[in-house]
Parts: C-alpha cells; sequence; structure tokens
C-alpha cells in the first residue's frame, strides 16, 4: 500500500550518525493515494490538469535541449531534471528524491538498518569511528573509537564520494562485508570480516550529573525517540535511587525529524494543552497535537538547551515547553524553521519531499525564518570554537561544556526560587 510521510526536517546538516546510517528523518502515515483527474472542469484548485498550452511550453523546451544542447542528453535525464528543478523552486526543504535518496529516508524514519554498526565522522580528511554500537557486529569484532576506516571490501575510502563508502557497509543481514582499519598503536592495518545485522539507531544518550540533576541529550528525532527517552529518565531515576531534582534537555546541533517524536517528547514532561498546530491546504495538513496528563518529571524544574542548529522538531519541543512555562530555554536563537514537509512516493521508485504544511507553538506563533530566543541567552563569544575537523557535540554534557554549566546554574536558581515560594506564608 502507498505511503505518506510527514516530515518535520532541520537545516540539512548531516549528523555523525547520519554517515553511517541517514541524512534525514519523518515520520510515517498510511493514507490512500488521491484518485487521478483526466479533466481540468473542476472548480477545485487540486483537481486541475497542467493547461495545455503550458505542457507545450515544457515540451518545446525539452525539444530544443534534445536538439541543440553541446551534449547529448537522454530523454529521461531531460526529464528528472525538469522535475528537480520545477520542486527545488518551490522552496528551500522541497525536493525531488531519487530511488537512493527516498530509501535514506525510509531508514531513518524507524531508527534501523542493515549493516554492521559503526557511527563515523569526516575528521581531518579520515573517516574515523566516532563510536561501535553497542551488540553489533563491530563492536562484538572489536572496532573501537579512534579507529580510521581505509577500505570496504578493498576499495579505499574516498571522503570525496563518502556514501558510497556508507553504501558499501550497508546491505542485506546475514551477509559479509570486510573493512580495513588503520589503529594509532598499530603499525599495520587491522582486517575484520563482519556479518551485516540488523542495527537500532538510538538518538537519545544520559547522563547522571551531580545533585541529582539528569542530562539527556537528543540527536535527532525517529520513531524511537520518544520510548528512548522515556527509558533514558528511568534509567537516571535508577540511579539516582530517588526521583531526579531536574533535567537538562539537550537540543543542540539537533536538525529535527519526526513530527510525532517532538509531539511525543513534550508530552512526556506536560500535564495538558496544546503542543503544536499546523495549516496547509490539504485536509489532512491540518491538525492540532495536544498533551496527555502526567508528567514524567513530576513538576522537577527543568532547562532546555538550544542553539543556531536547533531546527524543526526541536523547535516545536522547546517552543511547547516555553510556552507553557514548563522549562527555560539556555542558549541561542534557534533556526527557525517552522514548515512541515511530506514524502510522496512516486510509481517508479522515486518521491518528492513536499512542503505541505506550516506550524505554530501553543501561543499560536510562528517561529519560520525568525527562529525562538531562549530565556537566558548565551554569548557566541562565550562558547568556545571547536577546533577544525572536530565534531563540536564531543564536548556536550562535559564539565568544559561552558553552555551546560550555565543551564544548571539556571536549574539551581528556578529550585531556589521553588523552595522559596513553598515556604512563603
Amino acid at each position: 500500500m502507498p505511503f505518506r510521510f510527514a516530515l518535520i526536517l532541520g537545516v540539512g546538516v548531516i549528523m555523525g550518525f547520519g554517515l553511517s546510517v541517514g541524512r534525514t528523518v519523518q515520520a510515517q502515515r498510511e493514507i490512500e493515494p488521491p484518485t487521478a483527474v483526466m479533466n481540468d472542469e473542476s472548480d477545485n484548485d487540486g483537481d486541475k490538469t497542467v493547461p495545455w498550452q503550458d505542457a507545450r511550453l515544457l515540451a518545446e523546451v525539452l525539444e530544443h535541449v534534445r536538439k541543440e544542447y553541446v551534449e547529448n542528453i537522454s530523454d529521461q535525464e531531460l526529464i528528472e531534471a525538469a522535475i528537480r528543478g520545477m520542486i527545488a523552486d518551490l522552496d528551500a526543504h522541497s525536493a525531488y528524491l531519487d530511488p537512493q535518496e527516498f530509501d535514506e529516508i525510509r531508514i531513518s524514519t524507524t531508527g534501523e538498518y542493515s549493516g554492521v554498526g559503526i557511527e563515523v565522522a569526516l575528521e581531518n580528511g579520515v573517516v574515523k569511528v566516532v563510536n561501535p554500537i553497542e551488540g553489533t557486529p563491530a563492536q562484538k569484532a572489536g572496532v573501537l573509537p579512534g579507529d580510521t576506516i581505509l577500505a570496504v571490501d578493498d576499495v579505499p575510502v574516498s571522503v570525496e564520494n563518502l556514501n558510497d563508502t556508507i553504501d558499501r557497509m550497508r546491505g542485506k543481514a546475514g551477509t559479509a562485508v570486510k573493512i580495513s582499519i588503520a589503529r594509532a598503536e598499530v603499525k599495520d592495518p587491522l582486517e575484520f570480516t563482519l556479518s551485516r545485522a540488523a542495527v537500532q539507531v538510538h538518538s537519545v544518550r544520559d547522563q547522571l550529573l551531580d545533585g541529582g540533576v539528569g542530562y539527556v541529550r537528543i540527536s535527532h528525532f525517529s520513531e524511537t525517540t520518544t520510548s528512548d527517552l522515556e527509558r533514558s529518565l528511568a534509567s537516571l531515576k535508577k540511579k539516582n535511587g530517588a526521583a531526579l531534582s531536574g533535567l537538562v534537555l539537550d537540543l543542540r546541533n539537533n536538525p529535527g525529524g519526526v513530527l510525532e517524536a517532538a509531539v511525543g517528547v513534550s508530552d512526556v514532561f506536560l500535564e495538558d494543552g496544546v503542543i503544536v498546530t499546523a495549516n496547509g491546504r490539504a485536509a489532512d495538513a491540518r491538525f492540532e497535537m495536544d498533551a496527555h496528563p502526567g508528567d514524567t518529571l513530576e513538576g522537577a524544574p527543568m532547562v532546555v538547551l538550544v542553539n543556531g542548529s536547533s531546527a524543526s522538531a526541536s523547535e516545536i519541543v522547546a517552543g511547547a515547553l516555553q510556552d507553557h512555562r514548563r522549562a527555560t530555554l539556555v542558549g541561542r536563537q534557534t533556526y527557525g524553521k517552522g514548515s512541515v514537509q511530506t514524502v510522496l512516493p512516486l510509481s517508479d521508485g522515486h518521491a518528492i519531499k513536499l512542503t505541505t504544511s506550516k506550524y505554530f507553538t501553543p501561543s499560536g506563533a510562528s517561529i519560520h525564518e525568525k527562529g525562538i530566543k531562549p530565556d537566558v541567552m548565551v554569548n557566541e563569544n562565550d562558547v568556545p570554537k571547536p577546533k577544525d575537523g572536530v565534531d563540536v557535540t564531543e564536548s556536550y554534557g562535559s564539565k568544559e561544556d561552558v553552555e551546560l554549566q550555565l543551564a544548571l546554574s539556571t536549574l539551581q536558581q528556578k529550585a531556589l526560587g521553588a523552595i522559596r515560594q513553598s515556604r512563603a506564608p
């Protein structure tokens, strides 16, 4: 049955894990495709066909290019170029997807793919292993963080064509792949022959800080994010031996993802009220999503960390928690992407990613091209600049994390304010 995917995509950046898993994430909804209309007699704009004069103009241009362009271009290439240009001209977030790009989207929707389980990042012109995912073929075989990937199935890694390397590591579960690796303390390259398996991608990591404060970082929003978050909070509570005294939710450099995941994450901390509304031309592009009773933190103070690369789904969460005064936002102005994209599969394996809605925070504000202003602003000059080739997120959650320290100070002030208020006559 055909599918449509509702997207809340961000800035289009490639995350560290995105190099090995997928470049975008999205929500999936099962909807019957519309019935094709063969004439233009309807008064509904959505039912009209292209006027024959415009179709003739397009055919005329295509014919000139076919006959007179300096190089021979196939009809298929010309048609695809025309479609790609038409969609790209709509806005910065709409796109024509080839089958491989469409497959990337479907992979990152579920948070699962078939491969060896290596997080990689481009660092100083080489492909470094950031982390072998626990329980995956790579981790079991002994691949270590900091290893450099030299070749896959004897094909040297090309930083100019990194996707080719990524594709070689993927494949059907149970099939073998050989990976050549350089390790700092080992003279000769190491070779690992791994059996591919289903790999679960988790977007949430957690840490228990001093004073019973939880730290949770969400790198992107996929279908598993809400359940991953709930497991992290339960784990932190268990480690603490009591309810958390507060929480820092880190959404910095989070480019967005699954719409339902953003709503689910917001709902974890809200008792009631609107989380997000959206408006579009199609009936299913107009909706309102609300919170359900139950705050997992039971009212414990929260700080949400954001920056200029916190986009889309991240902004839905930040906007909802700020508007409901459930959390204090600390950091820098967010990216400002207030639109929803829907991925529409086409008959030949291609798809189009089309902007179908604009969304609004609970207060009714549109953050599109404006972003969200934090309650506590961080001066850009106070944040250390990362070294070339170093992933900026590596320092997140550490004692060297300037913004985290400000978040903890803000959290402490909130807790003291709550105590004073409870003691007031």
